[in-house]
């Protein structure tokens, strides 16, 4: 009897595969179905909603829809498709595996960095304006502002219920980030900027509208919820919010901690423990390579003084402002020549530089780019802080350059946008801080190679920033998972590290309140110098920097996982040849 049962289920489970396989098209047709269906998806009326929707009801549908998703990979085989298709496949479960995730863990409930916020974000939407269509949605975005405040007032209220908000502790200085949009002068609000430079293809008549438009949304709604936001903060949020400081304290902490070690560094394979542990091995090896330079300069000192004289000589900080941001165009413009020497492709979209916005710049620590959509007229934009000039150290500079434009963010981003039909849309947008961040760093290394760091100090600093990402391995995972205090965050950081006291400060709130993204950059760099050493080894005289670097970025962004399989590809292949 038995085995006409088990006959029975073997047949029943047959008969189920091939009625499941004639539901079935060809794989890419049924990938490039579901690649359609997430593109085009309208999940809200963004006419309703031009500052996004952000209502529990709209995550679940958002996780909902991502469920529906992944069973019907069910239907693709892997094996069928080319390799674009299968790293599209694959980027594709892992977005669509996030948005489940997002809503599992309600990470909607708490929409507040130390450095930013759902009200501050709102300073990316301050733009110029090229034409009539973009002042009326600018209009229309600043009109939206009070259901826009009202959504996330909701989400923030069920996060203080349960118990899922951002220590108290990182909101020091935090009132910068509403009270300078709280003006007696509309025309001093930083809103009211773009309408200063209105097109000119408007007429008269439609300036004449525009600015009393302006005007009625700044005073009546601008302003107002902003008052709105200081008084939910000061009087509601920051007095009812949490005293811990690690995630893992806050409920279903440790689990949610885990996920965003997986999501930030793409794999499954590190815990915290595993993570705790590469930090301060990389640790030890960084700090024995700056021990070389002090001894090198002749330094009398320990390691601490000279990290003090680091941080208070004036040879290594600007005067003013135009000097910074002078001595940061001419690193970037020297990158910019070395670039035919290391890259086979090259973006076309250039990029500016300028300071960091007032507005935002005291939470900054070093710099940031801010890139463009491939049709944008505006360049990518590296933005150099010239906020508190003595905490600006000169000789990290050149790092700082090569990390934010090129060879790194503006590079990478700009190819990612520029990549053509055969990469889906959701592909040239997506970014992934294991692969952008790890290149970031790994940009900082190749830098040496191009010639950048022209003082031993530019040296030390080369290694100060990667001293400082190696640092986040250990700090991150002590706060989260290991019940670190402020303090000895602090202090590690200090210890180790010749970033000034006041990024130590700022860059602390960030991981505390930012949990796992910190990991992502040196976990990628690590990657990606390991694979290169690989290919250089196994390829010996074969091995070409311009074609490895085009194997690293010519897919775009990817997990390391896929990163890996391409260059082991790219070496067999080389071999092969």
């Amino acid at each position: 009897m038995k085995i006409y049962k088990i006959l029975f289920i073997a047949f029943f489970i047959f008969a189920s595969c091939n009625h499941k396989d004639e539901k079935c098209g060809k794989s890419s047709t049924e990938l490039a179905s579901l690649i359609k269906s997430y593109e085009d998806r309208k999940s809200y009326d963004r006419d309703k909603y031009p500052l996004g929707l952000y209502t529990r009801a709209h995550y679940k549908a958002e996780a909902d829809y991502a469920e529906n998703q992944l069973q019907n990979f069910a239907c693709i085989k892997m094996d069928d498709l080319s390799e674009t298709e299968q790293i599209s496949a694959e980027l594709l479960k892992f977005v669509l595996q996030d948005k489940i995730d997002f809503y599992k863990f309600e990470r909607f409930l708490n929409p507040l960095l130390s450095d930013s916020g759902f009200h501050s974000s709102l300073n990316y939407q301050i733009r110029p304006l090229n034409n009539y269509w973009a002042v009326k949605e600018y209009l229309k975005k600043l009109n939206a502002l009070p259901e826009f405040v009202n959504q996330h007032f909701l989400n923030l209220r069920e996060g203080l219920d349960k118990g899922v908000s951002q220590p108290k502790v990182i909101f020091k200085g935090y009132e910068t980030t509403y009270n300078d949009h709280i003006v007696s002068d509309f025309k001093k609000s930083p809103f009211y900027k773009p309408f200063n430079n209105l097109p000119s293809s408007l007429s008269q008549t439609q300036k004449d509208s525009v600015l009393t438009a302006a005007k009625n949304v700044i005073e009546q709604k601008v302003v107002p919820e902003f008052k709105r936001i200081k008084t939910f903060f000061e009087t509601e949020y920051f007095p009812k919010t949490r005293t811990t400081l690690g995630v893992s304290e806050t409920p279903n902490g440790a689990a949610y901690y885990q996920n965003r070690i997986n999501f930030y560094t793409t794999s499954t394979q590190y815990s915290a423990e595993d993570i705790h542990q590469i930090g301060l091995k990389e640790v030890a090896r960084i700090k024995a390579e700056m021990q070389k330079i002090i001894k090198e300069l002749n330094f009398k000192g320990s390691f601490a003084d000279f990290f003090k004289f680091l941080r208070t000589d004036e040879q290594f900080y600007a005067k003013t402002p135009r000097e910074i941001l002078m001595i940061a165009r001419d690193m970037a413009k020297r990158a910019d020549a070395q670039l035919p020497k290391f890259f086979k492709t090259l973006p076309r979209k250039p990029y500016g530089v300028a300071p960091v916005p007032d507005a935002i710049a005291p939470k900054y620590t070093g710099g940031r780019y801010i890139g463009t959509s491939k049709n944008s007229t505006e360049p990518g934009y590296y933005w150099v802080n010239t906020y508190d000039l003595p905490s600006r150290t000169l000789y990290t500079l050149p790092a700082l350059t090569v990390h934010e434009a090129v060879p790194g963010h503006h590079l990478q981003g700009s190819l990612n946008n520029e990549l053509g039909d055969s990469i889906p849309q959701f592909r040239r947008n997506l970014y992934l801080s294991a692969y952008g961040e790890g290149w970031g760093l790994y940009s900082e290394f190749l830098a040496d190679e191009m010639g950048m760091y022209t003082t031993p100090y530019e040296q030390f600093g080369k290694y100060t920033y990667e001293m400082w990402r190696a640092c986040r391995l250990v700090v991150d995972t002590g706060i989260h998972a290991k019940g670190w205090t402020r303090d000895q965050v602090v202090k590690y950081m200090s210890e180790n590290t010749a970033l000034s006291l006041h990024e130590i400060n700022t860059e602390t709130d960030r991981y505390i309140s930012w949990p796992g993204q910190a990991l992502s950059y040196k976990i990628g760099e690590i990657k990606i110098r390991e694979l290169r050493k690989k290919a250089e080894t196994e390829l010996n005289e074969k091995f070409d920097i311009r074609d490895f670097h085009e194997v690293i970025l010519e897919q775009g962004t990817v997990t390391l996982s896929i990163l890996e399989k391409r260059v082991n590809n790219y070496i067999n292949n080389t071999l092969n040849e």
